[in-house]
């Protein structure tokens, strides 16, 4: 998956990253008049370009260096522990938290116009105790992808889809009612709209509208409620939710036409065009008793490095070469995934309908916890519904969770 925090890096990996992943050995410094951006795979080649024509402005040499993404937040922390950080880092706005603990970056000075002119959603989720920390440039969330040949019309509620993907089964025209991974642990980030929408929730919120670790959502009657919902749909039940569909099988079941249905974010629709499968794009739907399903919004976003020697320059790159129409073109082009800039989606959109249609699937949705604690949650939490579609009681299912993550937050 690809939304989930990592874990900080282990101090025994500290000396090792520091040489390998910053500027240089102990004690070394960047050379005068250079700037690092640390990226992930897929973005590295678009920066470049733009790192080029920024440094050549400023008379200085830029560098994007690439970064594996399960682990470039945790190389970021430890390489700022050891004074061997970059000047920026591109990375996850659910990173945040942690970041912000660890005294890793700063908030950044955005001008209102250009406030403005981003999604909304986008600049809630890059805002940490009331100051904006990043500036967000792609945003992603969960959408019901449908095979419009098998299941031409868009699912009002979890119980006509499933209905609907029964019939297909029993029919012979389909091996799975639905594709949503599970796995044997279980994945609270595809569960989440279903969770939502049976009234459960993780974290409630301070007065600033941050999320609220004294406030654990797990363990509540309404996540027990939440839990006996999903147990409804799961192996015992409707047999819509199945823990032998995971990250690994769940593409292939929807693009060789096993499963009507797909819930999943834009990364997949590359993979489903290539297939010539016939679809369509709509929200998640909730249960018919049970309130809207709201996904998890995530937010891509460039962040300036407390630790840099360069922090002027970094914040001038940040706050104006981000925000720029161009870059955000380009960033698209490299990974799909809709623009944060609101100008710069709906031109896109003209051409490419999808991004519009997946923006909208997620207008009720809500930015990821960026908290430190968010952490103690997916573990625990994903066993615990893993458990419970496969016929586990859901009480017992809910309080071992709870006990395990309030143990984590402390």
């Amino acid at each position: 998956m690809r939304i989930r925090s990592a874990g900080l890096a282990a101090g025994t990996a500290a000396l090792a990253l520091t040489a390998a992943c910053g500027g240089g050995g102990e004690g070394a410094e960047q050379p005068q008049g250079s700037m690092v951006i640390w990226a992930d795979p897929e973005r590295t080649d678009a920066l470049q370009t733009f790192a080029d024509e920024f440094g050549e402005a400023n008379g200085l040499d830029v560098e994007v260096r690439e970064v594996a993404t399960d682990t470039i937040q945790s190389d970021f922390v430890t390489a700022h522990e050891g004074g061997s950080g970059p000047d920026v880092v591109v990375g996850a706005h659910d990173w945040i938290g942690n970041l912000v603990q660890n005294g890793a970056v700063d908030p950044v000075q955005l001008p209102q116009d250009k406030v403005d002119a981003l999604n909304e959603v986008a600049v809630d989720a890059v805002t940490y105790d009331g100051q904006l920390y990043g500036v967000p440039y792609a945003m992603e969330n969960l959408a019901l992808i449908r095979n419009t040949e098998l299941a031409p019309e868009a699912p009002e509620s979890v119980e006509e889809l499933a209905e609907t993907g029964a019939q297909l089964k029993e029919d012979g025209e389909v091996e799975e009612t639905l594709g949503l991974q599970v796995s044997q642990t279980g994945d609270p980030y595809h569960m989440q709209p279903f969770y939502s929408s049976a009234g459960g929730y993780l974290f409630g919120t301070d007065d600033q509208g941050n999320a609220d670790p004294s406030d654990l959502g797990v363990g509540t009657p309404e996540s027990v409620d939440a839990f006996e919902k999903i147990a409804e749909f799961g192996e015992e039940g409707e047999n819509a939710f199945k823990r032998s569909i995971d990250g690994d099988n769940v593409g292939n079941l929807f693009t060789q036409g096993k499963t009507p249905y797909f819930v999943t974010g834009p990364w997949s629709l590359a993979s489903v065009q290539e297939a010539g499968v016939d679809y369509d794009i709509s929200p998640v739907p909730g249960f018919e008793d049970g309130g809207d399903a709201v996904p998890f919004v995530g937010v891509q976003a460039f962040f300036v490095a407390s630790g840099s020697e360069n922090k002027v320059l970094a914040e001038e790159f940040v706050t104006n070469y981000v925000a720029d129409p161009e870059l955000s073109t380009a960033l698209y082009e490299a990974d799909p995934r809709p623009p944060a800039l609101t100008a710069v989606s709906d031109e896109l959109s003209q051409d490419d309908p999808d991004i519009g249609t997946f923006i909208d699937a997620g207008s009720g949705g809500r930015p990821m916890p960026a908290i430190p604690e968010m952490d103690a949650i997916w573990d625990p939490f994903g066993k615990a519904q893993a458990a419970v579609i496969g016929g586990a009681d859901p009480q017992q299912a809910v309080d071992s969770a709870a006990e395990t993550i309030s143990e984590e937050i402390g």
